[in-house]
């Protein structure tokens, strides 16, 4: 929805939308506006989780470099338990996981990697039930503002 339509739904004026948007825009609340893309439907209809050993000498960042290269990973984190990394990537099917699988393991600084294919996403990536929480508490503590 654009500034325009925001303004008319809230009853506000368009200014004060844009600028409340700028605002969480600064403070990093808001990270972007692209469209949500179903990697499924580009073909990529594999989802799998790789966790990454990564050579302590090295360090993250650049194994994240490398793997930023790879154009099937979708997003990487550092994590704590048996692994260093976290990875959720897609691929065209099994066969084409080995394949990104096969990159990532190549890469400078991994040392090993364990997948767990993802079935279903009975409950994908979401953060609006986040934000109307974190609103909720928000007037809760300071009455009259929420952004």
């Amino acid at each position: 929805m654009g500034v325009l339509e925001a303004s008319r739904r809230l009853g506000v004026a368009r200014g004060t939308v844009q600028a409340r948007l700028d605002r969480m825009q600064a403070r990093g609340v808001i990270t972007g506006y692209g469209p949500d893309i179903a990697p499924a439907a580009i073909g990529y209809s594999v989802t799998a989780f790789v966790t990454l050993e990564i050579r302590q000498a090295g360090g993250h960042d650049p194994v994240t470099q490398r793997l930023g290269a790879i154009a099937e990973v979708l997003e990487a984190h550092t994590i704590t338990g048996a692994g260093d990394m976290l990875c959720r990537v897609v691929a065209r099917s099994n066969a084409d996981l080995q394949r990104v699988i096969d990159a990532i393991v190549a890469l400078d600084g991994v040392v090993r990697t364990a997948t767990v294919i993802a079935l279903d996403s009975p409950l994908p990536h979401r953060v609006l039930p986040l934000i109307r929480a974190a609103a909720s508490e928000r007037q809760g503590s300071r009455p009259g503002r929420s952004d």
